[in-house]
């Protein structure tokens, strides 16, 4: 199979390349960048014969058309919704499948900080264009694998997988995140450190979600309903803590029967405490405000000063931490069930790197393979399932992602 890479010079992308140039299955990767250096650069260092690049500008729509019927599957690892919807639009249109890792789902597109996305004249609204989007894929017989890296992703197919278990499900939380590790946290402020998009980042905190609470949907704040919990698997025992982001958006639609579903971002203890009074004091407002006659953004401000000393140095590295856990009954009996994974940088790719990107181009090789029946923009959770969940499972392992699954009866 040829798979194209839309993003490959970035963070993620090199390690979605690194893991598809490595797969017997995998003919040939594309390499799709607006940073025509960092393709040379990949492509210099190419040892598999695999990898042919596209130094093409994203927004260059027919020119991107035209890799894409190349291909016949795409990964797509931009970190703004803009050019994301443009990108998705494009593969529907040339009925090619895709892959993409973006805290969106595209079905039910977020209209909080749009992030300069904006849906076509001809629709009335977001989720008019949504459906829309996902009708022409069905259409079109094309799969948009949606929101297919850690969170979403991991975390959505490991607490589907849990719900799948139980003869009934009540509540479903997704506590996830990206940290410094331990050793390093308190050199950056806020107890952080950058491994994605900080901009990005910052738009979660500040916008509102849709959460299901008493069995029904609402909107929430981000950070609302915070938690506090020690961490006591694979031989680590910290505390951290977390609050509800938006991060799983496509949950509330795949699983409505639940009656109460929430992801929460987690971090190190004092974390939000600093977000909060950040957002008390204005500075992570977006929109300008005037400044002896200039018109700044705080946030944007913010972000300049923040950026470079949240960003790792030395022999910095980052952890990745999952903690799901679902409550249900399984043969009339009340039974938890929780999924755990600690993940640190390895091989030259940070946690990050590897949670989030390894998951896309596993979910990439399995739609490639034809393993997935489903057409439309679909969900983690909608598609890697049974058979197909034991079979990414296992591909994990292979690069060394290790989740753990624990069940247990409810007393009580």
């Amino acid at each position: 199979m040829k798979i194209l890479s839309i993003g490959s010079a970035g963070k993620m992308g090199r390690a979605v390349v690194s893991y598809l140039a490595k797969d017997p299955e995998v003919a040939q990767v594309g390499l799709l960048d607006n940073y025509e250096a960092g393709v040379k650069t990949l492509l210099s260092a190419d040892t598999s014969g695999k990898l042919h690049g596209h130094p093409i500008n994203v927004d260059d729509l027919d020119s991107v058309k035209g890799v894409m019927k190349d291909y016949n599957v795409v990964v797509v690892t931009l970190p703004d919704r803009r050019t994301s919807y443009k990108v998705m639009e494009a593969a529907i249109d040339v009925r090619v499948h895709l892959v993409d890792i973006l805290e969106e789902y595209h079905r039910r597109p977020d209209v909080d900080e749009t992030e300069g996305f904006s849906i076509p004249p001809a629709f009335a609204s977001f989720e008019e264009y949504g459906e829309a989007l996902h009708e022409k894929a069905l259409q079109n017989d094309v799969l948009v694998l949606d929101g297919m890296g850690f969170a979403p992703g991991l975390s959505n197919v490991t607490t589907g997988n849990g719900i799948s278990k139980l003869d009934s499900c009540e509540v479903a939380i997704a506590r996830v995140g990206g940290i410094p590790s331990a050793d390093c946290c308190e050199k950056h402020p806020l107890r952080y450190m950058t491994t994605w998009s900080l901009e990005h980042v910052l738009r979660e905190y500040n916008i509102t979600t849709k959460i299901l609470k008493n069995g029904k949907l609402v909107v929430v704040p981000a950070l609302t309903d915070m938690e506090h919990f020690n961490f006591t698997e694979f031989g680590i025992d910290t505390a951290m803590e977390c609050a509800i982001t938006p991060g799983m958006p496509s949950f509330v639609y795949t699983h409505p029967e639940l009656q109460y579903f929430a992801e929460k971002t987690v971090r190190w203890p004092g974390h939000f405490q600093g977000v909060r009074t950040l957002l008390e004091c204005g500075l992570l407002d977006e929109a300008p405000v005037d400044y002896n006659g200039a018109q700044i953004s705080p946030r944007k401000f913010f972000l300049h000063l923040v950026n470079p000393r949240l960003a790792p140095t030395g022999n910095d590295s980052d952890v990745c931490v999952m903690y799901n856990t679902v409550i249900g009954k399984k043969d009339g009996k009340p039974t938890k069930i929780e999924y755990h994974m600690w993940e640190g940088a390895s091989d030259g790719f940070s946690g990050m790197a590897r949670v989030t990107s390894f998951p896309a181009a596993i979910g990439a090789k399995m739609v490639g393979a034809g393993r997935f029946a489903q057409r439309g923009i679909r969900a983690p959770e909608e598609c890697v399932e049974g058979e197909n969940y034991a079979y990414f499972m296992k591909e994990l392992k292979k690069v060394n992602i290790s989740i753990s699954e624990k069940i247990e009866a409810v007393c009580g």
